[in-house]
C-alpha cells in the first residue's frame, strides 16, 4: 500500500517515533540503531552504527567516548547525516542535521541507566586509539573495575551525548517496481516544516 502524504502528519520527528515503535513491536531487533556519517573539516567521510537512545522535538540522541573518531571529526565539522532501516517492514528513515552536545546532566542520566559492565567498558576503551592487544583492553576493564568495585560508577570525562538537530528528515518505504515512497520533511524558518514527494 502506497505512502501517502495524507497519512503523515505535520511534525516528522512524531512519524518517525511512530515508525521506530512499530519497528520495537514487530521484534526487529535493535530497531534503534542507526548508521551515522560524520565527515572531518575538509570533507574525507566516515561511518558507523550508533544506537539512538532519545528522540524528541530537540533531534535525535546518541551517546559515545567524545574523544574516538566520530568525537574528533564532530568536533571539526558539527553536522550528520543518520539512517536508520527495518528491512522486514520495507523502511527507511534519513535525518541530516547540525550536532550540538547533549547536557551534562542528560548524559549522567542516561549512563546511570547502563549495566554496570558497560560503564566500566567505558572507562576501559579509549575509543579508536590504536593498542597492542586485546589483553591490554582486558587489563584496562579490570583495572576500572578494581577502582570501581560498586554499582555507583562515574561518568567519565570524556564520554558523553551528541544530538542531531534535524533539518532534513526523509521517510521512505518499499513499493514494487522499484517505485518506492520518498517523502522529505525539509525545516522551515518559522520552525515548522515543509512536506514534498521525492522520485525513487
Amino acid at each position: 500500500m502506497p505512502l501517502d502524504e495524507e497519512d503523515l502528519g505535520p511534525d516528522p520527528i512524531s512519524e518517525v517515533v511512530r515508525w521506530l515503535a512499530q519497528a520495537v513491536a514487530a521484534g526487529i531487533p535493535n530497531a534503534e540503531a542507526a548508521a551515522l556519517a560524520t565527515a572531518t573539516g575538509d570533507g574525507r567521510p566516515s561511518v558507523r552504527f550508533v544506537l539512538v537512545r532519545g528522540i524528541d522535538e530537540r533531534g535525535f540522541a546518541f551517546y559515545t567516548n567524545t574523544e574516538s573518531r566520530k568525537g574528533r571529526e564532530l568536533a571539526e565539522n558539527p553536522r550528520a547525516a543518520l539512517a536508520l532501516y527495518w528491512a522486514d517492514l520495507g523502511r527507511q528513515v534519513r535525518v541530516t542535521g547540525q550536532v550540538e552536545p547533549v547536557s551534562r546532566e542528560e548524559t549522567e542520566a542516561y549512563f546511570r541507566t547502563r549495566p554496570a559492565g558497560n560503564r566500566l567498558a567505558a572507562w576501559a576503551s579509549r575509543q579508536s586509539e590504536v593498542i597492542p592487544s586485546r589483553e591490554v583492553l582486558e587489563q584496562r576493564y579490570a583495572e576500572a573495575a578494581e577502582r570501581y568495585p560498586g554499582d555507583d560508577i562515574p561518568l567519565p570525562p570524556f564520554w558523553g551525548g551528541y544530538r542531531v538537530a534535524p533539518d532534513e528528515i526523509e521517510l521512505w518505504e518499499h513499493e514494487g517496481s522499484r517505485l518506492h515512497d520518498r517523502l522529505r520533511y525539509t525545516r522551515l524558518p518559522n520552525s515548522g516544516w515543509r512536506l514534498e514527494r521525492l522520485s525513487p
